[in-house]
Parts: C-alpha cells; sequence; structure tokens
C-alpha cells in the first residue's frame, strides 16, 4: 500500500501483482458520491433522495443505488473505476508531501476491486501531470539522443494509442530530446511528458554521443555508452512558459 499526504489529505493506494486494486481519498471531491454528481450519472434530484437515504440507512452508497434501481451493477462498476483512476492520476500532480509504504494484505472484504495494470497507470498517470518541465528537465540535454529498448508485448501491456507510437516512431538512436519534441504529435510540453513516460516504462534510454572535432564535418557521431535511465541533469532548453506549457 502507498499512503501520500499533503495539507491534511490522505490518499491511499493498494497494488498486488502488479496492478493498483483500489484507492481511497479523504478529499470529498474524490469520493464516489461527488464522482457520480459531477460527472452527470445523477440528477440533482436522484442525487438529494439518495444522500438522504443513505444518511437513515448509513448503506455503502454504490449499494444503494443499485437497491434503488437508479444505476445498473456495470454502471458503478464502471464508475468506481474512473472514481480509482482519479484519485491515482491526481498524485502525479503532486510537487510536495510525504508517501509512505506499508506491506500486507488487502482485506477488505466489502470493497469491489478494480484492476489497472501499473503500465497503463504510470503512462496515463503522466500523460494527465501538470509539470512538464520538471519531467522534461529529467531527461537529459536537448542534445541527448534517445534510443528505443522495448519489447512488443510491453506496448500492449501499457495499451499504447496510435499517437503514442507515433512519437514511440521518432525514437530510432538518431533524433535528440529536441528532434522528438519538436516533431511530435502533440505540442512539445505532450511530446516531453510522453518521452518521460516511455524512459520511466524503460521503453527508451538516453544514449551519449561522442563529440566530434570542431573542423569536423560528416554524418551524426555513433553512440557509444547508455546514459543512466534516471538521468537527473538539468536541460538547457530555453522555456516559454503558459500556465502548464512550454515551446523550444
Amino acid at each position: 500500500m502507498i499512503e501520500a499526504s499533503r495539507e491534511g489529505i490522505v490518499k491511499q493506494v493498494y497494488i498486488k501483482e502488479g496492478n493498483v486494486i483500489h484507492a481511497t481519498s479523504t478529499d470529498r471531491v474524490d469520493s464516489l458520491r461527488s464522482f457520480l454528481r459531477s460527472s452527470g450519472m445523477l440528477s440533482p434530484e436522484a442525487y438529494l433522495e439518495t444522500m438522504r437515504e443513505r444518511e437513515q440507512t448509513n448503506k455503502r452508497y454504490g449499494v444503494l443505488l443499485i437497491e434503488k434501481g437508479v444505476l445498473s451493477p456495470a454502471e458503478i462498476h464502471r464508475a468506481i473505476r474512473k472514481q480509482t483512476e482519479s484519485i491515482v492520476f491526481s498524485l502525479f500532480s503532486w510537487e510536495e508531501g510525504r508517501v509512505r509504504f506499508s506491506i500486507g494484505d488487502f482485506r477488505e472484504s466489502d470493497t469491489v476491486r478494480i484492476q489497472l495494470p501499473m503500465r497503463q497507470v504510470i503512462l496515463q498517470g503522466i500523460k494527465r501531470a501538470q509539470n512538464a518541465k520538471a519531467m522534461v528537465s529529467r531527461l537529459g540535454r536537448k542534445e541527448t539522443v534517445f534510443e528505443a529498448c522495448y519489447r512488443s508485448e510491453e506496448l500492449i501491456e501499457a495499451a499504447l494509442d496510435a499517437s503514442d507510437m507515433k512519437l514511440l516512431g521518432l525514437v530510432n538512436g538518431k533524433r535528440t530530446l529536441y528532434d522528438i519534441c519538436s516533431e511530435g504529435p502533440h505540442a512539445a510540453a505532450e511530446n516531453g511528458k510522453l518521452l518521460y513516460a516511455f524512459q520511466v516504462l524503460r521503453m527508451v534510454r538516453g544514449i551519449e554521443v561522442a563529440q566530434e572535432p570542431a573542423a569536423a564535418s560528416g554524418p551524426r557521431p555513433a553512440a557509444v555508452e547508455p546514459a543512466p535511465a534516471a538521468s537527473t541533469g538539468a536541460i538547457k532548453i530555453r522555456f516559454k512558459t503558459e500556465g502548464d506549457k512550454f515551446s523550444f
């Protein structure tokens, strides 16, 4: 179990066999009833009526909605999955807080378990993160060259879509960080975040290139030893920022 806390809010994420199976939050915005209301799955009238009954019976809200015939079990399952994703993905935007890890069995027998593959959680969480600049700074310099190092099975497990594959296709051992972010299918900030997700998932890695003499000319120098996968060197790119966006 991973427990993250910040400013009085505590979020817990339960992981088993490489999957997120459950998530909780003390923030009322993350509750199932708030999600159902904000997503439009519940009308204001149905929400008020079922909340009054819940206060009287103290039943779990999803169970009450099924018993009342307001939503089907399939609709509740989809809502719980989306709620779990929302809690987990929100943590990718936290830039400070405290984290605690614990090992043990998840024993809440009356809680619905949702299977979220970890590779998909990481990919989608990073895509939704707000601070692109902080992530891109961990990739290296703008001259850092990237090469692919994945297995096809990993692409399926991460559920990469067509635009993800288009950016991954730019990683060929010749293009630099600058090239990939500039030529990718999205804005530079989004391309940078996606490339960072690929590095975290160990689908790509940065490589150092031999420096050629100043007077030399010819093809791009050959690649040498790989740089550490989790490079934290500051990126030497001049950013023009607007909110959470940047450009080269």
